[in-house]
């Protein structure tokens, strides 16, 4: 085998030993964060629960902030890496939709998967913003995204000609921000035991409701 064709064999060996790295540690790190909390869970236990060096956390993922902000955007995205909104799945789904009824059932079913998947996480990170720094940015930076994402799906609603004439799309982004936190999905499933079709159902009849003309 020529050196060539053996660098060529080896890159996606590599590559795949890499992200299977990557993915082991933030698979421990999702599960210390989320029994431990941030504060209680360190560089070297997400290493040992991972089985590697404290070196691979850093080099694979990153400081711990940088780890947490990793499991979040994974978990919004559903893959193991962060995907700008405009790029997700979803919502190409929900922009192709033709009518507001529409757009909100696809966000409602996909809003109902994305908790399952950050709720614990977002929990751990909520706790974390009140005494680091950096977690604190994190939150008020994902807070402020969404806000400007549901401005865009407020327009986006608004361009079916679906929308109550007397709200204005800041409003209309301001309710669906509001019950689209991950906050509401805790209250209704976690603490009353909502099933998360019953919060599905709910959250789609919800706006439908009070949004549509």
């Amino acid at each position: 085998m020529s050196d060539n064709v053996k660098r060529r064999y080896e890159a996606p060996v590599r590559a795949e030993r890499a992200a299977a790295t990557r993915s082991a540690v933030l698979a421990a790190a999702r599960e210390l964060f989320v029994a431990r909390g941030y504060a209680g869970t360190g560089v070297g236990d997400i290493a040992a629960l991972a089985g590697v060096s404290v070196d691979t956390v850093y080099s694979s993922v990153g400081r711990k902030p940088v780890v947490l902000r990793a499991l979040v955007e994974s978990a919004l995205s559903g893959t193991d890496h962060a995907v700008p909104a405009a790029e997700r799945d979803y919502v190409i789904r929900v922009r192709a939709a033709p009518t507001a009824r529409e757009k909100i059932g696809l966000y409602a079913d996909a809003i109902t998967s994305i908790h399952g998947r950050l709720a614990p996480v977002f929990l751990a990170l909520r706790d974390a913003a009140a005494g680091d720094p950096d977690c604190a940015a994190l939150w008020r930076g994902i807070a402020e995204r969404r806000a400007r994402n549901m401005l865009d799906f407020a327009a986006d609603l608004r361009a079916t000609g679906d929308l109550r004439a007397d709200l204005d799309d800041r409003k209309v982004a301001d309710v669906i921000w509001s019950t689209n936190a991950v906050e509401y999905w805790v209250l209704l499933v976690h603490e009353r035991g909502w099933t998360p079709e019953e919060f599905r159902e709910w959250i789609a009849d919800s706006w439908t409701r009070l949004l549509l003309a």
